[in-house]
């Protein structure tokens, strides 16, 4: 059978994980992104991108590969410890020119995290007049409450939150008037955040196969000082996220003049 299904030129391959995003309007949302990385080029820090994203890890280490003896009897372990599996989270920002990122952890990325992250976010940049801020469809960005503390939003999309939800700030939000407008991703289309690529990459180097789950306070040391890493400028980061003139999806906007005006 294996030399029949051979010959026909039939294999045996493992499956991988495949969605297609329902957006209808997946090429309009990212054309927003594509006016506005180009032209926060000449604006002298003026106009800034960000692509942001939350990132969850946990106490337990995730299994994967690594390297071992050929021939070897024994295989890599991932380490577990017997106390529950905590999970801690990362609200974290990628500038999409120079691959600077902004991240703040906590337990639970709730509406005053999200908004103290955006503070953070402009602290970083101080001299922007706007951030152009990237983000998926998490209902939590489109809350009212943080959108009580950002300037008045000027996207087309809706920003869909539950039926269940107020329509209204409540009585504690804050009214900041953050520089920040909210470019929405198409719906399902994780490959159109270039900062997905920076958490596989503290997986891949970090967090697989860690042996701290005994210790969760010294797990989160080491993750904040990974981040730390990249807190600057970093050429290297851009290309390994995709964000340079040879990339698929953004590389034809390095390849442009900069001309084009913000969304």
């Amino acid at each position: 059978m294996s030399r029949t299904l051979k010959g026909f030129g039939l294999h045996f391959k493992r499956s991988r994980d495949h969605v297609h995003s329902p957006d209808v309007h997946y090429l309009e949302k990212l054309a927003d992104i594509v006016t506005a990385l180009p032209a926060a080029v000449p604006s002298d820090g003026r106009l800034i991108l960000v692509f942001g994203d939350q990132f969850s890890f946990y106490r337990q280490p995730t299994g994967a590969r690594d390297w071992c003896h050929s021939g070897a009897t024994h295989q890599p372990l991932a380490q577990r410890s017997h106390q529950r599996d905590t999970c801690g989270r990362i609200g974290g920002g990628l500038n999409g020119l120079t691959g600077q990122t902004t991240t703040r952890m906590a337990s639970k990325i709730t509406v005053s995290q999200l908004v103290s992250f955006y503070q953070d976010l402009c602290r970083t940049y101080p001299e922007a007049e706007t951030i152009y801020l990237v983000l998926d469809n998490w209902p939590v960005h489109f809350h009212p409450d943080v959108l009580a503390a950002l300037a008045p939003q000027q996207t087309r999309w809706e920003m869909k939150t539950p039926p269940s939800w107020p329509t209204a700030p409540s009585a504690k939000a804050k009214s900041l008037q953050l520089p920040i407008q909210l470019l929405p991703l198409p719906t399902y289309a994780s490959w159109c955040n270039p900062i997905e690529k920076l958490w596989r990459k503290l997986q891949q180097e970090l967090l697989h196969l860690h042996r701290d789950a005994q210790d969760w306070s010294v797990l989160k040391e080491k993750i904040k000082a990974w981040l730390a890493k990249f807190e600057q400028d970093s050429a290297e980061l851009l290309r390994y996220v995709g964000l340079t003139e040879h990339a698929k999806l953004y590389g034809a906007l390095f390849r442009t003049s900069p001309t084009a005006s913000g969304p």
